[in-house]
Order: C-alpha cells, then structure tokens, then sequence
C-alpha cells in the first residue's frame, strides 16, 4: 500500500461542512469537521484506487511527486 500527502481545506456552509483536496479536484462533506475530513479521505482513496484501475495513477504521482507545498495565512484589504 502506498501513502500520499496531499493538502485538505475545509470550510463552513449553511448545511455543515465542505473539504476539498485542492490537488486533485475531489471534494467531500459532512456534518462536523471531522466527518468532512473523514468523508473527504474516502473520496480521495477511491479517486486514487479508480486511477490506478485505469492505468493513470502513474500520471497523478508524477504530477504531484516533485512540487514543494507552501501554505501560509493571506491577509488581504478591499476597499
């Protein structure tokens, strides 16, 4: 079995909880954070699994393999 890393973002709507891995497009929700990070891991594992029965996993890991992540807060102003 192989491991990943990729970056969760989660945020509050009306009706609970979105995340979204911002890498490969999928994203997910629930009623509370964790169920919306839980619920997201399974997506992400079933796009995984679902690329690699069509042959395009290799693609993905290569995509992803040498790009450095940076996450930092952003403040921006409007006037």
């Amino acid at each position: 079995m192989k491991s990943y890393n990729f970056t969760s973002v989660i945020w509050r709507e009306e009706a609970g909880y979105v995340s979204k891995c911002p890498e490969l497009g999928v994203a997910s929700a629930g009623d509370t954070v964790e169920e919306a990070l839980k619920n997201l891991r399974e997506a992400v594992e079933l796009y995984l699994e679902n690329a690699k029965e069509l042959g395009m996993i290799d693609e993905i890991e290569t995509e992803f393999k040498f790009k450095e992540k940076f996450t930092s807060p952003l403040e921006v102003s409007v006037r």
